[in-house]
């Protein structure tokens, strides 16, 4: 499970408990500026993972680590896919982050709140 948090301008997302370990991952930081959007997704876990490359998948269990899929690199840490986010992010190392939170209408509430607003 992931921790989402703000910290000024960089979306930060911690991997808890065992996780870090499948993951292979414990923290990543994002300019707030490199991310696209975010959005509750239970369905993506029906998704096509691609390539895991390092990582676990256990249909039904965890999918957790980098996964190589048309060319983009996509990190998972997701367990129940109830509270599954997706973070879209450009100008990155990942093209999306798909993270499972407590409660994933609040982080991606935290998330968009915090995105910069383009200027007219």
């Amino acid at each position: 499970m992931a921790q989402i948090h703000i910290d000024n301008e960089t979306l930060v997302v911690e991997i808890a408990g065992l996780d870090k370990l499948w993951a292979l991952k414990s923290r990543l930081e994002i300019p707030l500026a490199n991310v696209r959007g975010a959005t509750a997704d239970p369905g993506v876990i029906h998704e096509p993972k691609g390539i895991r490359a390092p990582g676990a998948h256990v249909p039904g269990v965890i999918t957790a680590g980098t996964f190589h899929l048309d060319g983009e690199r996509i990190f998972w840490d997701v367990r129940d896919a109830a509270k599954a986010i997706v973070i879209e992010l450009h100008d990155e190392r990942y093209a999306r982050l798909i993270v499972q939170v407590d409660d994933p209408r609040a982080a991606v509430a935290l998330i968009e709140g915090a995105l910069p607003r383009p200027t007219a």
